[in-house]
């Protein structure tokens, strides 16, 4: 089982349509790996002011981006028998998904469940950074998921 949290910049929790979309592919996405062990994650909407602050003060990185993933390490993590295990949080940029569903000619709904399945990847240790191998490993499934749960390019 996968519980997922969805938040908003003020840290309220969300039931929007957005929140109901992300949690139900990140449900598929854990179905259709195959996942045993029960885990937790938040996902955090943002605005690109602020995953801009995030990008520059824990990536050194000064400009917005569309998903940012803090994975708990292993060794991070507790492992109690019966409860899930803490994944990690993602923030998602919403006005990025936004510009680009209308960069890349999809849906909104496509790039958002795009952004949430490729954090989620990101925090089960997935880094297509690694090669291009990684890279062709990562988007090939990111793909299967999203077509599975019937979202398209």
């Amino acid at each position: 089982m996968l519980d997922v949290i969805v938040l908003d910049d003020k840290q309220k929790e969300l039931d929007n349509d957005d929140a109901k979309l992300v949690k139900k592919v990140l449900a598929f996405a854990f179905d259709f790996m195959q996942l045993k062990q029960n885990y937790e994650m938040s996902v955090n909407f943002v605005n690109d002011e602020k995953i801009h602050q995030i990008n520059k003060e824990y990536r050194n990185t000064d400009r917005a981006t569309d998903v940012i993933s803090f994975a708990l390490e292993e060794s991070d993590r507790i492992h109690i028998d019966g409860v899930a295990e803490e994944l990690g949080d993602l923030f998602i940029s919403l006005d990025h998904a936004h510009a680009q569903a209308e960069e890349y000619l999809h849906s909104y709904n496509r790039e958002l469940a795009y952004l949430a399945v490729h954090g989620f990847l990101h925090l089960l240790g997935y880094d297509h950074t690694r090669s291009q191998a990684a890279e062709d490993e990562m988007f090939g499934l990111q793909d299967k998921i999203l077509e599975g749960y019937g979202l398209t390019k």
